[in-house]
């Protein structure tokens, strides 16, 4: 099962593997077809009744593997504002080759012509709620005929994320749906038809610029409250400019006095806030949670806290109190195992921090992939173990982020990764925020490593973070 907007996703990244959306246009319009001569003898007449977005150019597709029919293709709306390039192109196809094409550019003039079947093609996925002129009309008309319908992916009006149905949304008889059912199909008194059109697995399985697009923030928002520093000071340093550099506002350090200004010192935009002790202890957990938790931080847990048994308890303490969301990283990660908490934690050790937590000891993180999926079912958190191939799990579904460069092995890579996760956590969902996050990374460094080979520096990745994530990069 598939809901709409991660199948938007995958599409984005099954163009990126080398099958584009109008290869896969195809597909679908010719499963389109194929339940329509399912249900319908030749010479039947079919109606298409579709909408300016590539769920109507998967039924202009259908309409010419239909020549044995009766068709008409209603447009709801006028042709040059359909949608997408490759919409146009089909319905141009029908125009040029004499099909019987009809747009339709005032609601109140709808008439829904006689029809065997009725093709709905007005709404794919990604559209929720009742649906508006001209559609409502169209689908009232559709819905009182006496017509087999057949509905394109998912019928008018349903939501293929969450599964609910318009009021006033298309009732079918038969949905072709693509690549995967979508949450709620099952419950429509709708024979539905899973088509295979052709998107690899890989599409699904690797990290991509359709879940980089998920991910990405559009307006700058939340605040990185990075909780690290004692021995070292670079680390979250690295992992506070890290979380500026890809969409937070605002990015603060609670570190120990001895070392804040140490860490003010690598940039003068991080908020350094200092607490009376050489390292984290206990004694001030109660105050860092307070903040976190009044200013809806994201926490970043772990990067520089070192191993002192009093800083991994004050790391367990902060844990078990606080409740949002969290990037626990480095140190930090050896209190999780066994932990009970309410936050909401992405764990991203290496491949020796995940062996040293109870994951698998292994060298190839994505030949073992079904192992840290198991182990993060277990632990109950996301996972993203950072190797040469990074995988990011929830113990349900995994993905594999490909991106990266050996020169990354360099210090401080990770760092710059955890503030990464951080920032597309304060807006998507925890496993989406992690796999974008990997591949973001991964890539900053490919277009390092295409200067310096393998004399990356970890600081450097701060500049190629937002030209990646917003696009002057393939991701």
């Amino acid at each position: 099962m598939i809901t709409g907007e991660r199948m938007a996703a995958v599409d984005e990244n099954a163009a990126a593997l080398g099958v584009p959306r109008k290869q896969l246009m195809e597909s679908s319009g010719n499963a389109v077809a194929r339940t329509v001569r399912d249900v319908a003898d030749p010479g039947s007449s079919v109606v298409i009744v579709a909408g300016r977005g590539n769920n109507g150019g998967d039924a202009f597709v259908a309409a010419r593997f239909l020549d044995e029919y009766d068709v008409t293709t209603l447009l709801l709306g006028r042709a040059e504002t359909i949608g997408t390039q490759i919409a146009r192109e089909n319905w141009a196809a029908l125009e040029h080759a004499d099909y019987d094409v009809c747009e339709v550019t005032d609601s109140s003039a709808f008439e829904l012509p006689g029809a065997d079947v009725i093709v709905d093609a007005m709404l794919g996925t990604g559209i929720s709620g009742d649906l508006r002129e001209p559609a409502a009309t169209a689908a009232e008309e559709i819905n009182a005929a006496d017509a087999t319908v057949v509905a394109v992916d998912v019928p008018s009006g349903f939501d293929a994320d969450d599964g609910d149905h318009a009021t006033n949304g298309v009732t079918a008889d038969h949905v072709v749906t693509f690549h995967d059912t979508k949450p709620g199909l099952e419950a429509l008194e709708a024979q539905t038809t899973v088509a295979d059109i052709g998107i690899p697995a890989a599409a699904e399985r690797f990290v991509g610029p359709g879940d980089v697009a998920r991910a990405r923030p559009s307006d700058r928002s939340g605040r990185a409250f990075v909780v690290g520093g004692g021995p070292y000071t670079g680390a979250p340093a690295l992992a506070a400019q890290a979380a500026l550099r890809t969409g937070m506002e605002l990015s603060f350090v609670a570190a120990p006095d001895s070392v804040a200004g140490e860490i003010q010192g690598y940039s003068e935009d991080l908020i350094v806030q200092p607490y009376d002790s050489e390292v984290l202890t206990p004694a001030q957990v109660d105050d860092l949670v307070d903040t976190a938790e009044r200013y809806d931080d994201v926490v970043v847990l772990g990067p520089g806290l070192g191993t002192a048994d009093e800083t991994l308890e004050a790391a367990r303490q902060f844990l078990e109190s606080y409740t949002g969301p969290a990037v626990v990283d480095a140190d930090a990660l050896e209190v999780v195992p066994g932990l009970e908490t309410d936050a909401t934690l992405i764990c991203t050790p290496n491949r020796r921090e995940l062996a040293r937590m109870g994951g698998p000891d292994v060298d190839s993180l994505s030949g073992a992939a079904a192992e840290i999926e198991a182990f993060a079912a277990d632990l109950g958190h996301v996972v993203l173990a950072k190797g040469v191939d990074d995988v990011v799990t929830d113990g349900d579904r995994t993905r594999i982020s490909r991106s990266g460069t050996a020169g990354m092995a360099v210090g401080g890579t990770g760092d710059t990764l955890a503030g990464v996760v951080a920032a597309l956590l304060d807006l998507a969902e925890p496993l989406t925020a992690a796999a974008a996050a990997a591949q973001v990374n991964g890539l900053a460094g490919e277009q390092l490593a295409e200067r310096d080979g393998n004399g990356l520096l970890a600081s450097e990745l701060l500049t190629e973070l937002p030209p990646v994530l917003w696009g002057e990069h393939d991701v």
